[in-house]
């Protein structure tokens, strides 16, 4: 019988070389991103890597892509999302633009949640299967590794969730924001799967957005041609109409 380790690899794999043989990954030059800045945040137990081909393919057509430095993104959602707006006025200065910020399950919601709070430096926001509506209405097994790090964190073990976010005043903040209209500034864009086994698609349907089918699993969303396409096509029309930051008109 293989490995749970084996039954992941296999399929991520053969995902990959599906995404390197598609036409999109080939479609576009270096021009295409004309410098613009983009904040790619993973998943809830990924961290960076996870995003690195996605990365890579936006480098080469000539954007500024960026990692989180979080970690495997499992940390306290406050002190992540404030973590997160440090990185955006980072990019912000660097590019001398608004920032397009793409994130991942946990790192979509993530990424809404800093973007509701400085739509000053968010150009546009691409959320891949995440539950914005209930961060928390994710299937049993996910909701059983959250309630894990908690009672880990409890015993002192630092960088993880605590009780706070699950009920306290972190999560109430935070729910408060997520279900908060994003600002007329930022265009999104939610993207979501019925064959996701991880999140309820139901969950990705942000009434403020955009929202977008694929067929893909959870994990794979990252990997998937047909993200690609749509992202080339929204990240185009967002480059192409530069908006200023509070660095920028200083």
């Amino acid at each position: 019988m293989r490995s749970t380790r084996q039954r992941t690899l296999v399929p991520t794999a053969r995902m990959i070389q599906q995404l390197v043989q598609h036409p999109v990954w080939r479609a576009g030059d270096a021009g295409d991103g004309t410098g613009q800045g983009v904040l790619l945040i993973p998943g809830f137990g990924f961290g960076d890597w996870s995003l690195r081909l996605l990365r890579a393919w936006l480098s080469a057509r000539g954007y500024h892509p960026r990692g989180t430095r979080t970690g495997m993104n499992l940390g306290c959602t406050t002190r992540l999302v404030d973590h997160l707006e440090h990185r955006l006025e980072d990019l912000a200065r660097a590019t001398g633009r608004r920032v397009v910020v793409i994130g991942q399950s946990r790192g979509g919601w993530l990424g809404r949640l800093a973007a509701t709070r400085r739509p000053d430096l968010v150009r546009g926001l691409v959320m891949l299967a995440a539950p914005v509506l209930n961060p928390l209405g994710v299937h049993t097994r996910g909701l059983e590794f959250v309630q894990a790090l908690v009672r880990l964190s409890a015993f002192g073990v630092p960088g993880l969730l605590d009780a706070d976010c699950l009920g306290g005043n972190c999560y109430r903040t935070n729910a408060t924001l997520l279900s908060t209209p994003l600002p007329r500034q930022v265009p999104a864009m939610s993207v979501f799967s019925r064959h996701d086994s991880v999140v309820p698609w139901w969950l990705c349907q942000d009434p403020y957005a955009q929202c977008v089918e694929v067929t893909s699993s959870h994990t794979g969303m990252g990997l998937d041609p047909d993200v690609y396409t749509l992202l080339g096509l929204r990240l185009a029309q967002w480059s192409a109409d530069p908006r200023p930051t509070p660095f920028s008109v200083r």
